[in-house]
């Protein structure tokens, strides 16, 4: 991976000089190469990652296992990105293994998501099944520890 993107994909909120001196360039040439991998689409976009319990956000995030049958001209493509333009939909993965798609999906509470995966995604033509998983606690997020040391003060657990 280029380094500079691997950089941003780390922290994208470091500055133009910052990532110039971390890479031994120019700022104009950080600046170029983000244009360009923008320009091309390997950088797709840019967020914070948030602790949810922290930032008061009390929606539900699911993790939708699909099974879905694949059509004869575009496979599993077609189906797949219908279902990823959905608002609701956080991340659409083709899988290997016992299920076709992973599809994460944040709704407001439970029964948002149960009636959007009811009502939407299992109505949709080619779906054959949906098991739905509910996001109980974040550990990691993007690669980032959540409340790292937190268990730290925990007395150690003997029999």
């Amino acid at each position: 991976m280029d380094p500079l993107i691997r950089l941003l994909q780390a922290n994208s909120n470091r500055s133009h000089s910052e990532l110039a001196q971390a890479l031994a360039i120019t700022e104009e040439e950080v600046t170029a190469r983000i244009i360009q991998a923008e320009k091309e689409g390997a950088i797709l976009g840019y967020h914070a990652v948030v602790d949810r319990q922290k930032a008061d956000n009390r929606n539900v995030t699911a993790l939708i296992e699909m099974r879905i049958t694949p059509e004869v001209e575009g496979g599993f493509d077609r189906l797949a990105r219908r279902i990823a333009m959905f608002d609701q939909v956080q991340d659409c993965f083709l899988m290997s293994g016992g299920y076709d798609l992973a599809v994460t999906v944040e709704g407001k509470d439970l029964l948002d998501v149960a009636t959007f995966v009811s009502n939407k995604l299992a109505r949709l033509g080619g779906v054959l099944s949906t098991a739905t998983h509910f996001q109980l606690k974040s550990y990691k997020l993007g690669g980032f520890l959540v409340n790292p040391g937190e268990d730290e003060d925990r007395l150690p657990v003997t029999p």
